[in-house]
């Protein structure tokens, strides 16, 4: 949120023309092909808390066009040009929903997934839906993602992500979030057509038994590359008739059944999966700013292209405007900014 203050102030805004950015494959994130250095960066956000109120968009201009490693050695040369982290200075000068989405996005992505996980895992809440952070850690990125994720749950919590899981979460959904948690998956594409046809068989007679919590189920999905998944679902659909996540609501209404389409979903299309969620937060009265910001902020850099494909698909309306006509101020800069728009 913008402070008054910054009425009575008049710090220039840099012009980056457009032909300064690049983009960086399926992600939406708009980087410069000139980076100034991080010494220079961490001045400019060292000069936007100065003075009556704060540059949102200085702020927003510059961890904005940032991605992953530049924010590391910003956040590096931050500390020791002023003997303070980022976080900290950011946490003092911004808040609001713009200033939960500059934070989470200028965490280290481990970093960030270790402190949301920790936040749902402590939460009063309880429900499938707080659970979503895990899964997306789990199954929407890469194994060395989540061992990033849980080195960093250890580090900053002095417990392990699956010990609060266990504490934090009911049977039957604890054991499949700690499977999920406690792999490392093969990352290449390599697929094994019999073995797919197999366990396609094998998840039919647990829906169809209604065992969904069924060590084979929770062994298949939580050890199987991506690939090899993919391939299961493709000749269970091929074999049964249905996509195996239909079959598995058709199976029950409970947290397990939801829990297990989730899965299903962030395996076999991510894209998807953050498309819903985007269209869930959005649609509708009120606003799920804390979904809307996880989704940008979590795959900006990673897939955001892919994502407003399938939002357009599912939804048949731009991801970018729907998000430019439910948020607003500096929230919604920094949100398009993220998405490659124009602030």
């Amino acid at each position: 949120m913008k402070s008054f203050k910054k009425l009575f102030t008049s710090k220039p805004r840099t012009h980056i023309p457009e032909s300064s950015f690049k983009f960086g494959g399926m992600a939406s994130l708009k980087t410069l092909d000139v980076v100034p250095s991080p010494a220079e960066d961490a001045q400019k956000i060292k000069n936007a808390f100065i003075g009556l109120g704060t540059d949102e968009d200085a702020i927003i201009e510059i961890l904005g066009h940032r991605d992953a490693n530049q924010r590391q050695k910003i956040r590096e040369t931050y500390r020791l040009l002023f003997n303070e982290t980022l976080i900290d200075g950011l946490n003092k000068e911004v808040s609001g929903d713009f200033g939960k989405a500059v934070i989470l996005w200028t965490y280290d992505p481990c970093e960030r997934d270790a402190r949301l996980a920790n936040e749902v895992l402590k939460s009063k809440k309880k429900g499938i839906k707080h659970l979503e952070v895990i899964v997306e850690m789990s199954c929407a990125s890469s194994p060395q993602h989540l061992v990033g994720v849980r080195k960093a749950y250890c580090d900053l919590f002095n417990s392990s992500l699956e010990e609060d899981i266990l504490v934090s979460v009911p049977m039957p959904l604890r054991k499949v979030l700690v499977g999920l948690v406690t792999s490392y998956r093969y990352d290449k594409e390599m697929v094994d057509k019999d073995v797919a046809k197999l366990e396609a068989n094998r998840l039919h007679e647990s829906i169809k038994s209604k065992d969904l919590a069924h060590d084979d189920v929770v062994y298949i999905l939580s050890t199987r590359n991506f690939y090899q998944l993919r391939a299961t679902f493709e000749h269970y659909k091929e074999k049964h008739g249905n996509p195996i996540d239909e079959d598995i609501m058709k199976s029950g209404k409970g947290d397990l059944e939801s829990l297990l389409k989730m899965v299903i979903v962030c395996i076999a299309s991510p894209e998807k999966h953050f498309a819903q969620i985007v269209g869930t937060a959005i649609i509708g009265l009120g606003t799920d700013e804390d979904s809307l910001t996880r989704a940008i902020v979590s795959r900006a850099e990673i897939d955001m292209m892919k994502v407003k494909s399938e939002y357009l698909n599912i939804y048949k309306s731009s991801l970018d405007a729907a998000v430019t006509d439910d948020t607003s101020g500096d929230y919604r800069k920094f949100l398009v900014t993220l998405l490659g728009g124009k602030i």
